[in-house]
C-alpha cells in the first residue's frame, strides 16, 4: 500500500487496488451509501462536489530555475551519484561487471601466452578495467543519464525520480537503479516491435493530446468484464504474462510522444472509465491489473499528469474517502472524479472538444475521413435555460453538399434541422424532424438551390447549456 501511494505513476489499473484490497469492507461502504446517500439523484449531480477538483493542474517546473533550493541540491547530489556510478560501472548488477572483467581478463592472458610483452604492457588493475568497460551511453526513454554530457533532458528525468521519492536523494537513486535494471531484464529495447496480439486494443489506447499537449490515455475497465476477452487474456499464466508486456509496450508508445524538455511535455493525461468494471469475482483480472500497476508505479514515475475517472459509480467515492488519508498531498493533486451525468463537462476542463471521442460527448471519431486535424476547430455557443439557439451555415454555392458535426454538453435538448432557400417562393425543405438528442450528431445536406441550413437548439430546462459544432464543405 505505501509503495503505491508514494510512488506516483498510478495507471491503468490504479482503481482495480483499491477495490481488491477493501473487498472486505464492502458491505461497510454499502451502509455508508445507503445510510448516509440514499436521497442523491441527478439532479444533486450538477453540485461542485461531484468533481474532485485538483489543487493545480500544471505540472512542477522542470526549470532549474523554479526549483527551490532544497530540491536543486538534491537534483546536483542526484547527478553526482548517477555519474559517479556510470563512470566506476556499478550502475547495474555487479555479477554482469564481474563478467565483463573475467572475460578481459581471459583476453589479456591470450595476449600474453601468444607472446606480448609484459614488461613493456601498461600494468591494468581491477579499477582500470572498470574506466575501459565503463558504457557513457546510457539512457532511459531516449534521454542520455551520463549528467555529464550536459543534456537538459536528463534534469527532467531524474526529477521524476526524485519526486517519486519526495526528493530522498538516496531512495530516488536506489529506484533509478531498479528501473533500469527490470528494463533490462524485461527486454524494453525490443518490446515496440513485438506483435502482442490485438485482443486487447480496445482496453486501453492511446488517442489525442489535452490542451496542454499531453497525449492522452484511455483505460476502458468495462472491456476486460467480457467473458472471451477475459479467456484469452487471463486463461493462463502465460496469457497475463503477455498481458503485462502488452501494457508495458503501451505506456511505451505513450512515451514515444514526450520531449522530455524543461518547458515540454513529459507525461501523459490518463483517463479511466470505470463503467461496467469486472466484479470481485474476476480474480485473475485483479491479479494481473495488480501486477500491472506495480510495474508501473515502480518504473514510470511520475509520467501522469492527471489522472482522470469517469462513469464513477457512487460506492468509490465511499472508497476514495477511506483511501485518502492514505495518499500523499501530490497524489491526491493529479485525481479527478466524474459521475456519469459529469462526464463531458469534467473532460472540457483539459481536453479541447475535437479530442473528446463521441462516445463522451465529444466530436472526435477514430478513423475520421472527413474532419482533418486542420478543418477540426469548434465553435462554441451558450444555451441559456428555456432559450432557443440557431445555428446557420451558408449555402451558396449550388450542387455542394455540406457536413456538420454538433454535441451539446448537458444532452437532452430538443433538436432540428432545415434548409431554408434564399428563393422566398421556394420550399424549407426539412432534413431533421425536431427531437430529443443526447448524442453527438453528424448529417450532410446537398442543396439544389441556394439557401442555408439552419440548426435549431431548444433547451427547455432551467439549467445552462453548452453546444459544440463545426462545419465544412464535403469533397
Amino acid at each position: 500500500m505505501t509503495v503505491e501511494v508514494q510512488c506516483e505513476a498510478t495507471q491503468v489499473a490504479e482503481v482495480v487496488v483499491p477495490q481488491e484490497e477493501l473487498v472486505a469492507a464492502n458491505k461497510v461502504i454499502e451502509e455508508v451509501e445507503v445510510n448516509e446517500k440514499v436521497k442523491e439523484d441527478e439532479e444533486e449531480e450538477s453540485k461542485p462536489n461531484t468533481i474532485e477538483k485538483s489543487s493545480s493542474y500544471r505540472e512542477e517546473s522542470n526549470f532549474l530555475s523554479d526549483l527551490k533550493e532544497n530540491e536543486k541540491k538534491a537534483l546536483n547530489e542526484l547527478k553526482s551519484i548517477v555519474e559517479e556510478a556510470i563512470l566506476g560501472n556499478t550502475l547495474f548488477k555487479k555479477e554482469e561487471t564481474k563478467k565483463s572483467q573475467e572475460e578481459e581478463g581471459k583476453n589479456e592472458e591470450n595476449r600474453d601466452t601468444d607472446g606480448g610483452n609484459i614488461e613493456g604492457k601498461e600494468e591494468v588493475n581491477e579499477g582500470d578495467l572498470d574506466v575501459v568497460e565503463v558504457d557513457k551511453e546510457i539512457s532511459i526513454w531516449g534521454v542520455p543519464l551520463l549528467p555529464s554530457k550536459g543534456d537538459e533532458k536528463t534534469n527532467v528525468v531524474l526529477l521524476k525520480f526524485l519526486r517519486a521519492r519526495d526528493y530522498k536523494v538516496n531512495e530516488s537513486f536506489e529506484m533509478l537503479k531498479k528501473t533500469l535494471q527490470w528494463r533490462k531484464d524485461f527486454n524494453i529495447q525490443s518490446i515496440l516491435e513485438e506483435d502482442l496480439g490485438s485482443d486487447l486494443a480496445p482496453a486501453a489506447y492511446m488517442s489525442g493530446v489535452d490542451n496542454q499537449g499531453h497525449p492522452i490515455c484511455y483505460n476502458i475497465f468495462g472491456v476486460l468484464d467480457d467473458e472471451e476477452i477475459y479467456n484469452k487474456t487471463f486463461g493462463t499464466e502465460e496469457k497475463r504474462n503477455q498481458f503485462l508486456r502488452w501494457r508495458v509496450q503501451l505506456m511505451e508508445k505513450g512515451i514515444q510522444q514526450l520531449d522530455f524538455k524543461a518547458g515540454g511535455v513529459s507525461s501523459l493525461l490518463q483517463i479511466n472509465d470505470l463503467k461496467n468494471s469486472p466484479g470481485p469475482s474476476k480474480k485473475e483480472v485483479r491479479v494481473a491489473t495488480k501486477q500491472a500497476v506495480d510495474l508501473l508505479q515502480d518504473n514510470y514515475p511520475e509520467f501522469v499528469a492527471k489522472n482522470i475517472f469517469i462513469n464513477v459509480p457512487f460506492w468509490y467515492y465511499a472508497v476514495h474517502s477511506l483511501l485518502s488519508p492514505f495518499l500523499t498531498q501530490r497524489t491526491k493533486s493529479k485525481f479527478v472524479f466524474a459521475r456519469p451525468a459529469k462526464v463531458t463537462e469534467t473532460l472540457l476542463k483539459y481536453i479541447p472538444i475535437h479530442e473528446i471521442p463521441i462516445q463522451y460527448g465529444g466530436l472526435k471519431r477514430e478513423n475520421d475521413f472527413e474532419f482533418t486535424v486542420s478543418d477540426c476547430e469548434a465553435s462554441e455557443i451558450l444555451l441559456k435555460a428555456g432559450s432557443t439557439e440557431t445555428i446557420e451555415i451558408p449555402a451558396v454555392d449550388v450542387e455542394s453538399t455540406f457536413i456538420w458535426d454538433v454535441t451539446i454538453v448537458g444532452r437532452e435538448v430538443s433538436y432540428k434541422e432545415e434548409f431554408v432557400p434564399e428563393d422566398e417562393t421556394s420550399y424549407t425543405i426539412i432534413i431533421q424532424k425536431d427531437k430529443k438528442v443526447s448524442s453527438t450528431i453528424r448529417n450532410t445536406f446537398k442543396n439544389t438551390e441556394a439557401g442555408k441550413v439552419v440548426l435549431t437548439i431548444k433547451n427547455s430546462s432551467s439549467k445552462k447549456k453548452k453546444a459544440f459544432y463545426r462545419h465544412k464543405i464535403k469533397k
